[in-house]
């Protein structure tokens, strides 16, 4: 059994909400395809003669180059450097669409506000217009072909208006490659009313319906953090191990001063790690301790857990944040002996 870290939003399709038997599920997702929808992502868009430049000093990744029909990973921060949201952020031509969890909606929409001053710059919240279905594992590109969506070859984060010849009759939807670490993630953005035909056509194409629970194990199998559960407002870019998310050429932005300022001494104090786990499963929030001639002194955190079914057996696992100075050592979260490990898990 899973620890289940969170609960998604339902939709109409219901495709977020866990659907019975998140084993199976999970087991779709690293060795098939699985489904789900992400619907309650929210997409905000950016149009204006400065939306280049102004993203650009928003973010901590590089959008004054991003080429069209390609996105980026990034945080916004305050000017203390502290991550305040992570977000995707696409160039679509004539626009710029971020994307982010919708728990951190108004958050971004709030800092986008205060940062307008004279910019040629307009921020709308889109989400209610653009459903989205995911589909994920290493049979996803074999089930978007056998749906009847022409999946051309797509770098991490390019999309494209893919040709369709399916029953679910999308007419015109975005196709988005994911970043995730297998490589072998898709996200379909479309109408709101074309969501059902769409879902129903990747089920019969021979795709799992999978839920939150499942999707959950899947990001801690590959140690992708997540904003509000391993990542929080007090904590620095660095800190996160998420090198993909920072750009050290692309100019100022809010925040790049302390960023800089940690690249030039060349380490940070703490950071996010992955753990094996041999015991009781630790709970996100537990401390852990490094065992020193006798005394047990804090070294850091656990922010996730769960107990991952993989194929050759259960694994117990966490993520969190281990100060430098104890790695190799004897480090132990409640009864549980922990020992940083490699990633992805599976």
């Amino acid at each position: 059994m899973s620890t289940v870290l969170y609960k998604s939003s339902e939709s109409a399709a219901s495709a977020a909400a866990d659907r019975g038997n998140t084993r199976a599920e999970f087991q779709a997702l690293i060795s098939g395809c699985g489904v789900y929808d992400l619907s309650s992502r929210a997409k905000i868009s950016i149009t204006g003669e400065d939306r280049v430049r102004w993203l650009n000093g928003m973010v901590t990744n590089n959008i004054r180059d991003l080429a069209p029909n390609h996105g980026v990973y990034g945080f916004l921060l305050n000017a203390q450097g502290r991550i305040q949201a992570d977000l995707y952020a696409y160039n679509l031509g004539e626009s710029l669409i971020v994307d982010t969890d919708a728990t951190q909606r108004e958050k971004i929409l709030a800092h986008f506000d205060k940062y307008i001053i004279a910019d040629d710059v307009e921020v709308a919240d889109i989400s209610p217009t653009v459903a989205c279905v995911g589909i994920a594992g290493p049979q996803a590109w074999s089930i978007l072909r056998k749906a009847g969506i022409q999946v051309p070859e797509l770098a991490p984060l390019e999309l494209c208006s893919p040709k369709c010849d399916c029953a679910c009759d999308c007419l015109q939807c975005t196709l988005v490659r994911g970043d995730d670490p297998a490589g072998c993630s898709y996200e379909i953005w479309l109408a709101p009313d074309k969501f059902r035909s769409t879902w129903d056509a990747l089920l019969a194409a021979g795709a799992t319906a999978v839920g939150a629970d499942a999707l959950e194990l899947r990001r801690i199998s590959f140690g992708v953090p997540r904003y509000g559960v391993d990542i929080h407002d007090r904590d620095l870019p660095q800190e996160t191990g998420q090198a993909r998310a920072l750009s050290f050429t692309k100019g100022c932005y809010l925040g790049q001063e302390i960023v800089e300022r940690i690249r030039s001494r060349g380490a940070v104090h703490r950071q996010f790690t992955a753990f094996a786990v041999d015991g009781a499963l630790p709970e996100p929030g537990t401390k852990i301790f490094v065992q020193e001639n006798n005394e047990a002194k804090e070294a850091g955190e656990i922010t996730s857990s769960a107990i991952l079914p993989l194929p050759e057996g259960d694994r117990p696992v966490a993520l969190g944040y281990l100060r430098r100075e104890a790695a190799g050592k004897d480090l132990r979260a409640g009864t549980a002996k922990l020992r940083p490990v490699a990633l992805p898990f599976a």
